[in-house]
């Protein structure tokens, strides 16, 4: 049974358990948000090494989602697995495998087995890969094609999947009778339009919806319905293809929740601060209240080289108004497949993003670390604050850089505020 399964059953999940210590909850709480549609639980039953499995939806913290993978011309299996261990240590909730260069079912394996936290993947791009390998276009593949390259990311122990299903005919005239500037930047989009253009047939996602829906219940695999039209540029941000796209979701929900699967919702990825929230209640109102994730968002395009600070000035306030997972943007977004650090970077960008977003939705959890670093820093307790630090290596590192050796730091000196409160209240003057 799929964990939304179990819990219309009111049947307690090593997952569901784990989750509820996590969060600092009763799991009764875990289970009716399941059995709601409002939550989910990633996790393949074949990927039995998930030890740190993340609940994501509505009373919950705000997760993470780390993209590793290779790209063309770059495939070192060594340097991805590199960049997991990074995921893990900077605490990201999941990570993705959206490798489209070099043995691809190697990888995804090699990075299953050694990750203790979920894992998603694209599907579209193994078949996409196959086809180019064999010195066709990216679009030549077949409908069975992609549904045995779905079968094959289950069976691997994929926990997550990103299915673009919502791109139907109607959605694709809504593109080419649109003004956008930049008409898509979704690979997954872009691929699958590619191949109803040539063939002039239906998005075979949305065609074969039960099949993948057969495979993902058999498997516990959660459904993320890829937001192929998402506007790539703030400019074409909220616009009628976008709209469309989201309306086809509607439906898909509906179904994956009548297969006993789990489901959620990408969303775009360029909007202007002035329209996050709309869409993101936009996204909760349509999707029956399904979990959303998003790309960011970004809040501007001209962040070339920073876009992990644009991400996550976006991520806070989409965190706050109801996103429940947050896709990481590292510095080399737009420019460069990410190295290690990027990714390290990405990563805490991102999670200060859903702490600060934790904190303004007054999360008891949240508001207590908060509370306990104020402690820590009235005390000059340095060990703890570095604890409680987000990324405590940096922090550390800044600190060392130029030691103090009385209290407070190289910032003040004898100036601390902190300090001179202290001195003053003591002797009562």
């Amino acid at each position: 049974m799929t964990q939304w399964e179990n819990a219309i059953k009111s049947i307690i999940t090593q997952q569901m358990e784990i989750c509820a210590r996590n969060e600092d909850v009763a799991v009764e709480q875990i289970i009716r948000s399941l059995k709601n549609g409002l939550a989910v639980i990633p996790a393949n039953r074949l990927h039995t090494n998930l030890t740190l499995p993340s609940i994501i939806g509505k009373g919950f913290r705000v997760k993470v989602n780390a993209n590793i993978g290779t790209s063309f011309g770059h495939a070192d299996l060594k340097e991805e697995l590199e960049k997991l261990k990074v995921a893990i240590e900077t605490q990201a909730d999941s990570v993705m495998d959206l490798s489209t260069w070099g043995d691809l079912r190697e990888i995804r394996k090699e990075i299953l087995k050694n990750s203790p936290i979920p894992v998603g993947s694209v599907p579209i791009y193994s078949a996409s890969v196959k086809a180019f390998d064999s010195k066709k276009s990216v679009i030549d593949f077949t409908e069975e094609d992609f549904i045995n390259m779905v079968l094959s990311h289950a069976e691997d122990g994929i926990d997550f999947m990103t299915i673009h299903a919502g791109i139907t005919n109607r959605t694709l005239q809504r593109l080419r009778n649109g003004n956008r500037i930049l008409k898509m930047v979704s690979r997954g989009g872009a691929i699958i339009t590619g191949w109803m253009l040539k063939n002039g047939k239906e998005n075979p996602f949305y065609e074969h919806f039960d099949e993948i829906l057969d495979i993902a219940h058999d498997y516990d695999v959660t459904i993320s319905l890829g937001d192929g039209m998402r506007p790539g540029s703030i400019i074409d941000a909220t616009d009628p293809q976008q709209i469309e796209e989201l309306l086809e979701m509607q439906e898909l929900v509906e179904r994956a929740w009548g297969k006993g699967v789990q489901v959620m919702i990408e969303g775009p990825g360029h909007v202007p601060l002035n329209e996050i929230e709309a869409n993101v209640k936009l996204m909760k109102k349509i999707g029956k209240g399904a979990p959303i994730f998003l790309l960011g968002p970004l809040p501007t395009d001209r962040g070339v080289g920073y876009d992990h600070i644009v991400g996550a000035i976006g991520g806070a306030l989409a965190g706050y108004f109801g996103c429940d997972f947050l896709c990481y943007v590292t510095p080399s977004e737009h420019v460069s497949l990410p190295d290690i650090e990027d990714v390290r970077e990405g990563i805490v960008a991102s999670r200060i993003a859903a702490t600060v977003a934790d904190v303004a939705k007054r999360s008891k959890k949240a508001l207590e670390l908060e509370k306990q670093m104020a402690v820590a820093r009235v005390n000059f307790n340095w060990e703890k604050m570095f604890e409680l630090a987000i990324d405590s290596r940096v922090a550390l590192e800044k600190y060392s850089k130029r030691p103090y050796d009385d209290k407070g730091c190289s910032m003040c000196g004898p100036f601390c505020a902190i300090k001179v409160t202290e001195e003053f209240t003591l002797k009562g003057t």
